[in-house]
C-alpha cells in the first residue's frame, strides 16, 4: 500500500489519519488483522454503536439488528466497525441501590461514543439503542462528535396477554401494580406470578409510551432517525431492511461530508428541532425523563435549552395520542396506524411543528413527513379533536421548586391536591413505609436526597408509584421527589424538583406535617409549601451537613461533575471540538 490513500485533489476521509503514511504501517497491520484488504481500508470507516447484550430484553436483539446495519454500510461503500457500549437496565436496577447507575450510564455511553469515534477517527456513526438511557446517550455522542450520524431505536416488545376472559394487553407496569394489589390483599400471589410471566413475552423495550419509546419518537422529531423507525416492534422482520436502508442513507451523508456538503448533526439539531422534540413528548403524554434528556442533547449541540424552554413548548402543545400509561394504547398500536410520523404530521398540519428543519437525509422534516398516513382518530386524534388542549407533561414552579419540577398530567383524574408532607430521606425509607401502608389518604409523600448529586445518580421511583396504584391509593396521595420517575409512572407524582436537597433546595426544609399545595391546572402549574421565605431560609440554615459514605469509582466522579436537573444533569462544560491528527 502506498503512503497516500487518496488521489491528488481528493479530500481524504478523517479515517485516512489512522492508516496513511510510513509511520502508520503498524496501524495497517491491525486493519489487515481485522480482515480488511487495501481497497476496504481506504473506504470510509463507520462505527456501529449498539447496546446489545443480555442486560435486559430491551437490548437482547440489538446485535442482530447491528449486523444488518453493517451489511448496509458495506454494500454502500463503507467499512463498518462494531462498537458495543455499556448499558444499565432500569428494569433490573429498580427499587435498590443499583438504580444510581442508570442515569450515570447515559454519560458513560456518550463518553464511549466520543472516545471510540475520536480515538479511531471514524467517519460516521450508526447508533442503535433500546433502553431508557441508551437512546439519549447515543444521540448525545453523535452530537458531541459531529460526524455524519444516524440513530435507530431498537424497538418495543410486543405486549403480553392477560389470563382470563378479558384478554387485555399486558406490559411490565401491570406487574409492578400487581405487587401493590397483593400487598393490599386485592390479588393473590398466584395472580401476580401469572402476570409476571405474561407481561413481557419478547425482546424489546417496554411497550408503553415510557422513556425508551418517548425518546425513540424524539429521535425522529430531531431529524436524527428515519421517519417511522421508532415504533417498528423489536422482533418484526421489517427491522432488517430498515437497518440496511438507513445504513445506505448514512453512507450518502458520509460521502457528502468529504466535499463539505450535506448536514452534520449540529446542523440538524437546532433550537427549532429541539422544540419539535418537546412537542412530540407533550403530544404523546411521554416520559418526564425527556425533559432531562432533551436539554442534555441540546448541551452537546452547543445550545442552551433548559427546563424553562421545554416548559414553553409543553404548554402550547395539545395531547393528541392516547398512549399508556395515561391512555389506552401501546407502541405496537402506533406502528399499525403508521408510526410516529403520523403524530409528527398532524402536529405539522396544526402549526405545532417546525417543518423547515433538516434531517440526516439532507431533506427537511416536512419533506420526510409528506408520505405519512393521516391520523386514525383513535390512537392518534385528528386535528381539532385533541384528548386535551394542553399537553400531557407539565412543568410546575413555586417556592418549593423554584427551578421547576415535572408532572405527567396525561390521564390524571385530579389536578389539584393539598395535604400534609410525609418526609422520607431516601427511597428505601419511602418504599418500606408504602409496603407497610404507613401513610394516609391526602398525604404528600416527599422523597428527598435522590437528586443528581444527592443520590448520586438520581434514582427513579416507579416501584413506589406502581405500588400506590396497586394499593388503590394512586389517586388519593401525591408524591414529590428530587429524584426521577419512570416514563411508566402515573398519578400525581412530581419529580426532578430543583434545586435538589443536596444543593440546599427548599425541599430540604420540609418537615412532617407541612402543608403542600399542588395545582397542575393549565395556566397555574404551581407547587407551594405553606411556609414563608424566612421560615424556609431559617430551616435550611439549621440543617446539618449531609453525611454520606465514601463513594469511590464512577459515582464519585459523577457527583463531583454533574449539573442540576433543569440543565439536563450533564457532566461537562459544553460542546467539544473535533480533534484530528494533522500530520
Amino acid at each position: 500500500m502506498t503512503d497516500s490513500a487518496d488521489k491528488p485533489g481528493d479530500t481524504p476521509f478523517r479515517s485516512a489519519t489512522i492508516y496513511t503514511g510510513t509511520v502508520r504501517a503498524t496501524t495497517r497491520s491491525f486493519l489487515y488483522a481485522l480482515g480488511q484488504d487495501d481497497e476496504e481500508m481506504q473506504r470510509p470507516h463507520v462505527g456501529v454503536f449498539h447496546t446489545g447484550g443480555e442486560m435486559s430484553p430491551c437490548n437482547a436483539n440489538l446485535r442482530d439488528q447491528a449486523q444488518h446495519a453493517k451489511t448496509g454500510i458495506y454494500a454502500a461503500g463503507g467499512m463498518p466497525h462494531e462498537c458495543p457500549v455499556v448499558s444499565i437496565s432500569d428494569g433490573l436496577t429498580m427499587a435498590h441501590s443499583g438504580m444510581r447507575f442508570s442515569l450515570v450510564s447515559r454519560e458513560l455511553i456518550a463518553d464511549s461514543v466520543e472516545a471510540s469515534v475520536r480515538g479511531h477517527q471514524w467517519d460516521g456513526i450508526f447508533a442503535i439503542g433500546a433502553c431508557d438511557k441508551n437512546l439519549p446517550g447515543l444521540m448525545m455522542g453523535i452530537l458531541r462528535c459531529n460526524v455524519p450520524g444516524v440513530f435507530v431505536h431498537g424497538g418495543a416488545a410486543l405486549p403480553g396477554q392477560a389470563f382470563g376472559p378479558d384478554g387485555r394487553d399486558l406490559n411490565v407496569v401491570d406487574t409492578y401494580e400487581a405487587i401493590g394489589h397483593v400487598l393490599a390483599g386485592t390479588a393473590t400471589p398466584a395472580e401476580l406470578d401469572a402476570t409476571s410471566r405474561a407481561c413481557l413475552p419478547t425482546a424489546g423495550a417496554c411497550a408503553g409510551q415510557f422513556t425508551a419509546n418517548t425518546m425513540g419518537m424524539v429521535s425522529e422529531a430531531l431529524g436524527l432517525a428515519p421517519i417511522g423507525s421508532s415504533m417498528v416492534p423489536a422482533v418484526f422482520s421489517e427491522r432488517a431492511p430498515l437497518m440496511r436502508r438507513t445504513a445506505a442513507a448514512l453512507m450518502r451523508a458520509v460521502m457528502a461530508s468529504r466535499t463539505g456538503s450535506g448536514p452534520l448533526p449540529r446542523d440538524i439539531v437546532t433550537r427549532k428541532a429541539l422544540e419539535n422534540a418537546c412537542a412530540v413528548v407533550s403530544a404523546t403524554g411521554g416520559s418526564t425523563n425527556a425533559a432531562l434528556h432533551i436539554p442534555a442533547i441540546a448541551h452537546e449541540a452547543g445550545i442552551r435549552f433548559h427546563l424553562d424552554d421545554v416548559a414553553e413548548v409543553f404548554a402550547r402543545t395539545p395531547l393528541v395520542a392516547d398512549l399508556r400509561p395515561g391512555g389506552r394504547y401501546l407502541a405496537r398500536d402506533v406502528y399499525y396506524v403508521g408510526g410516529a410520523g403520523v403524530i409528527l404530521k398532524t402536529l405539522l398540519a396544526q402549526g405545532l411543528l417546525h417543518g423547515d428543519v433538516l434531517t440526516y437525509t439532507g431533506r427537511t422534516l416536512a419533506e420526510e413527513l409528506a408520505g405519512c398516513a393521516e391520523p386514525d382518530g383513535r390512537v392518534v386524534r385528528r386535528p381539532g379533536e385533541p384528548l386535551s388542549a394542553d399537553g400531557g407533561v407539565a412543568v410546575l414552579k413555586g417556592n418549593l421548586c423554584p427551578d421547576g419540577a415535572l408532572l405527567k398530567v396525561a390521564g390524571l383524574k385530579t389536578l389539584v391536591h393539598r395535604g400534609p408532607a410525609r418526609v422520607f430521606e431516601c427511597e428505601e425509607q419511602a418504599q418500606a413505609a408504602v409496603q407497610a401502608l404507613q401513610y394516609r389518604p391526602g398525604d404528600v409523600l416527599v422523597i428527598r436526597n435522590e437528586g443528581p448529586k444527592g443520590s448520586p445518580g438520581m434514582r427513579e421511583m416507579l416501584g413506589i408509584t406502581a405500588l400506590l396504584y396497586g394499593q388503590g391509593m394512586g389517586d388519593q396521595v401525591a408524591l414529590l421527589t428530587d429524584g426521577r420517575f419512570s416514563g411508566a409512572t402515573r398519578g400525581l407524582c412530581i419529580g426532578y424538583a430543583g434545586p435538589e436537597a443536596a444543593e440546599g433546595g427548599p425541599i430540604a426544609a420540609l418537615r412532617d406535617g407541612d402543608m403542600v399545595a399542588i395545582d397542575a391546572r393549565p395556566g397555574v402549574l404551581s407547587i407551594q409549601v405553606e411556609l414563608s421565605e424566612a421560615q424556609i431560609a431559617q430551616r435550611l440554615a439549621q440543617r446539618p451537613p449531609a453525611a454520606r459514605a465514601p463513594l469511590g469509582g464512577v459515582l464519585e466522579k459523577y457527583a463531583a461533575t454533574v449539573r442540576p436537573a433543569h440543565q439536563g444533569a450533564v457532566t461537562h462544560s459544553g460542546a467539544v471540538t473535533w480533534l484530528r491528527d494533522a500530520s
